[in-house]
């Protein structure tokens, strides 16, 4: 199992700098030349012949997916319903990609997505969703939701999936009280994005398993008390663009062994809080911080006590380079980084 999880954190890992990536999976090149079996509409390479692309297409319907096919792109068309029938043949479909499309809840017909028990990947960003299609395939690892207008999210919607690693919600309208007990039993959940929608707090519930979690542009004024203790494994934690401020923030809450990576910029506080001597990377730019206290990053330095800090960024704050403590290079002697202005 440790193998595994390192392998998967790997790929994660690779995505957290950029939150938000294309599904080109290597389309093949035009043109090309199709199994016999493939719909007219679409693509199924020989070098490939269980993936049926049809991305791209102005396509306004789902056409009926032949038997055999187990990868299925439908992203970038006009599609605005799912109809019955059109994954009879395919239950076992493993990928599906519905990104940028027209469809909303209400033109998902029963009998549809709700078949293919064995579906891994569900890409369906962009489209016109208010709330998670389902009920989903207890296999899938993998579930993108961005971009669409999801005002609630049922908390049995990802009851049971305990293969499920990564949740992409972001760019949505959800509230922290829509998003209550969504995420509980999920033992596998590496990577929860919940950016850019209207929660009031860091939502609750996640489980210990969580490695990646991203809430910026939100509404969240405060952290509850011991909320990151509880999550064991988390090391990328991003609340920026959010309305934190120091009473919000119980102290000692981020001062985690864990947290490799903590984002807290474009917030309104006035201080820096205190953060462990593990942490790497520490955005605070854009706040309204006067003080630079050492103490908060340092409880003291040695020649084997020093913070591992190699970013820390505290411009768009009332501080200068002559803000620091004399004894900061001691502290910060591993910091490549250190921005004011």
């Amino acid at each position: 199992m440790f193998p595994l999880r390192v392998f998967l954190f790997g790929g994660l890992v690779s995505l957290c700098v950029c939150q938000y990536y294309d599904y080109d999976f290597g389309l093949p090149p035009e043109p090309v030349q199709s199994t016999p079996s493939c719909v007219q509409e679409c693509e199924c390479p020989f070098n490939f012949p269980t993936a049926m692309y049809c991305n791209g297409r102005n396509l306004k319907f789902i056409p009926i997916v032949p038997t055999g096919i187990k990868y299925l792109y439908l992203q970038d068309n006009l599609i605005e319903e799912i109809k019955p029938g059109v994954f009879d043949n395919v239950t076992d479909l493993r990928w599906l990609v519905l990104d940028n499309n027209n469809i909303t809840s209400d033109k998902i017909q029963s009998g549809t997505i709700d078949k293919l028990g064995k579906l891994e990947k569900l890409m369906f960003s962009y489209n016109k969703l208010t709330k998670p299609p389902g009920p989903l395939s207890k296999s899938l690892d993998e579930l993108k939701l961005i971009g669409n207008q999801l005002t609630s999210f049922p908390s049995g919607t990802l009851s049971g999936m305990e293969n499920l690693t990564s949740v992409y919600l972001s760019k949505n309208q959800l509230t922290s009280e829509s998003l209550a007990g969504a995420f509980k039993g999920l033992k596998s959940l590496m990577l929860l994005d919940v950016s850019e929608n209207k929660l009031k707090k860091l939502p609750a519930g996640v489980p210990p398993s969580l490695l990646m979690l991203y809430a910026d542009n939100n509404e969240i004024e405060s952290i509850s008390g011991g909320y990151v203790a509880k999550l064991p494994e988390l090391q990328y934690l991003r609340v920026s663009h959010n309305k934190l401020v120091d009473s919000g923030i119980p102290a000692g809450v981020f001062n985690v062994s864990s947290l490799l990576e903590l984002d807290l910029s474009f917030n309104k506080l006035q201080t820096i809080p205190e953060v462990n001597e593990a942490l790497e990377h520490l955005y605070l730019q854009v706040n309204q911080i006067s003080k630079f206290d050492l103490g908060s990053i340092c409880k003291f330095s040695s020649p084997v006590n020093y913070s591992k800090l190699k970013t820390l960024r505290l411009d768009g704050n009332n501080l200068t380079h002559s803000s620091m403590p004399d004894d900061a290079s001691n502290c910060l002697r591993q910091a490549s980084e250190i921005i004011f202005d």
